[in-house]
């Protein structure tokens, strides 16, 4: 039993981290479920996505792997360093799904695409946005708990509302590489 043992202070960082990111991963684990889900009706109800709303899903998953890999490495690392390039790329995220949003409203107009498709790209955008949102709790995460500090909402005004130089430099620079076709 852990609570009847004396921690070192690295084991208890480490299973607060734990404790503290388990939650976010299920979260996770939930969101690719629905992902699956929403694909699996797409194909049940044989609907189609236009090509080109095809090809800038495939660039947002593209993003959303990356943040999952970066943010699975952090964690097992317990790596402070790379857990604060996790929240410029889920800000990143957050703007290809607003920018795919708008594109698909455009397509709907223009009848590239159906409502019934469209709902479920919707579907799929907001599980992929909440996705990062728990990458970016687990990076906050344990980026608060190796400051001795715990309290996320702060942390995400100072850096990322302020916008700190790092924070800023990588943003722009994954701004150029994760773009939409």
């Amino acid at each position: 039993m852990i609570s009847g043992r004396d921690l070192t202070t690295k084991d208890s960082q480490l299973l607060s981290i734990m404790l503290h990111c388990l939650s976010d991963f299920e979260r996770i684990s939930d969101h690719a479920i629905n992902i699956t889900d929403a694909v699996t009706s797409l194909h049940e109800q044989g609907l189609t996505m236009s090509d080109q709303g095809q090809v800038e899903l495939n660039s947002l998953g593209v993003a959303v792997r990356d943040i999952l890999d970066l943010t699975v490495n952090v964690f097992l690392e317990n790596d402070i360093k790379h857990a604060s390039d996790v929240e410029p790329l889920e800000e990143v995220i957050d703007d290809l799904v607003m920018e795919m949003k708008q594109r698909h409203i455009m397509r709907l107009r223009s009848g590239v695409c159906s409502m019934e498709a469209g709902l479920l790209l919707e579907d799929i955008l907001t599980n992929y946005e909440r996705v990062s949102d728990h990458c970016s709790n687990v990076a906050v995460t344990v980026i608060e708990i190796q400051s001795g500090e715990m309290d996320t909402h702060e942390y995400l005004n100072q850096h990322v509302k302020t916008g700190d130089q790092h924070f800023k430099d990588e943003y722009m620079r994954l701004k150029r590489i994760y773009i939409l076709p």
